[in-house]
């Protein structure tokens, strides 16, 4: 063996495993297993998992924090204007170094397989050239995944259509659109339409920016679920935001989520950028902003959740952490049973990265020896504490690594250190 993880813990609850790599894929899971490894971690019992995956993401603005200028409102529309001034200024070069920056960010929180939408409404296309070069540049540590995104309207802005063409004849894979940011509802309907065209001629998925809204009016989504269906595009195409969903009745709500999981239609909320853009124009009581998780998910619609933004015109927050983007889904969400939190570490795990496609994922003999530890027992805990990424594991080699994190007491009468992860409730019988 290259390398063997042991005494780990599972999210199936089972605990004491090791876990046994060879040329780059897992050769073997099981208790106390005979085989001997140059490389030898000891988990300690805490918990191993798939790497993080984010299903939505946009790196070719990441980390453009400042420039122009601020969002000084911090709203959607001043974001979308401040990038439009930002687009004329910026390099190659520039998008390109941003980038590679967030990647290693991404790589030291176990975050190894990204969706980002790059926009095509540039006819330099100078987005689409940057995140190309660094797709081939990360590829042996990171999964990459470029969207032709026409941020300013795929008929709004008068050359996105020739040049969301350009960008899949540079390799750009999945089609994205923007539907309700055209001039009309029609419009909008008219570009999914087309869009999906575009993507079932070429055999691509689809990934669409869809009903990022309050007005409960903006319905998109079900035209996204038509198309779907009437292409045969079925598992290949996802819903992103859906946040008109938050604001709809109940009664159009339950004629649309069967539509929805008849078409195989997935769902990709963003939970730190929903609940901080939406509902502005409310005043008390303010509409939460993110679409109707709970819902989705119990319909049997595959949902994940995507970080959206780092440090860029809409977002001035963010750290790569998808434990982070989880969070603010479970709590939003009210996902506050024990299986629904250990269900939002799938929503950035296993969820992801089915609607993504990615081959050879997962906790599995014969998938790829990609893995993490989490300084945590369990998927519980690993939401509760947001833990260090011990270990990160891309093809069976260590390629990230973070000390336990303990802090040492100086305290009358107590212990010298306390590790988080150990601190538990006392159950009296």
């Amino acid at each position: 063996m290259d390398l063997i993880v042991r005494n780990a813990a599972l999210s199936t609850g089972e605990q004491g495993v090791d876990i046994a790599c060879k040329d780059g894929k897992i050769a073997a899971i099981e208790p106390n297993l005979k085989a001997e490894s140059p490389v030898s971690l000891d988990a300690e019992g805490q918990l191993v998992v798939p790497p993080f995956v984010d299903s939505h993401f946009h790196m070719d603005a990441t980390l453009s924090l400042g420039r122009p200028r601020l969002n000084g409102s911090g709203t959607l529309l001043e974001g979308i204007s401040l990038w439009n001034e930002l687009k004329p200024i910026q390099s190659v070069e520039d998008i390109y170094q941003r980038a590679m920056q967030y990647c290693d960010l991404a790589v030291a929180q176990g975050l190894l397989a990204v969706r980002t939408h790059v926009d095509i409404c540039d006819d330099e296309l100078k987005g689409v050239d940057a995140l190309t070069q660094v797709k081939k540049d990360v590829a042996p540590y990171l999964d990459l995944q470029l969207v032709a995104f026409p941020q300013d309207g795929f008929y709004r802005s008068p050359s996105a259509r020739a040049n969301l063409l350009r960008a899949l004849d540079k390799g750009v894979e999945v089609v994205g659109g923007i539907p309700h940011f055209e001039r009309t509802m029609g419009q909008g309907d008219e570009s999914v339409k087309e869009l999906c065209e575009i993507a079932a001629e070429r055999g691509l998925r689809v990934d669409m920016h869809c009903d990022e809204s309050d007005d409960p009016h903006s319905r998109h989504i079900e035209a996204l679920a038509l198309h779907t269906q009437r292409l045969g595009l079925q598992g290949r195409v996802a819903g992103s935001h859906l946040t008109s969903m938050h604001s709809m009745d109940n009664y159009y709500v339950s004629k649309l989520l069967p539509l929805i999981a008849e078409a195989q239609v997935s769902a990709i909320p963003n939970p730190l950028i929903n609940i901080t853009l939406q509902g502005r124009h409310n005043t008390y009581p303010k509409i939460r902003g993110l679409t109707r998780v709970r819902e989705l998910r119990d319909q049997g619609i595959d949902v994940a959740f995507g970080s959206d933004c780092v440090m860029d015109p809409w977002y001035s927050l963010g750290r790569a952490d998808m434990l982070e983007v989880a969070s603010m889904g479970l709590h939003v969400g009210q996902l506050t049973s024990r299986s629904d939190m250990a269900w939002c570490l799938e929503a950035v795990t296993t969820n992801p990265a089915k609607i993504l496609g990615l081959e050879g994922y997962g906790i599995a003999v014969g998938n790829y020896a990609d893995m993490l530890l989490l300084q945590a027992d369990d998927p519980v805990e690993a939401m509760r504490l947001k833990p260090a990424r011990l270990q990160v594991i891309r093809r069976g080699e260590v390629i990230a690594s973070t000390p336990r994190q303990v802090s040492a007491l100086n305290l009358p009468n107590r212990g010298s250190a306390l590790d988080i992860s150990k601190t538990k409730p006392v159950l009296r019988h």
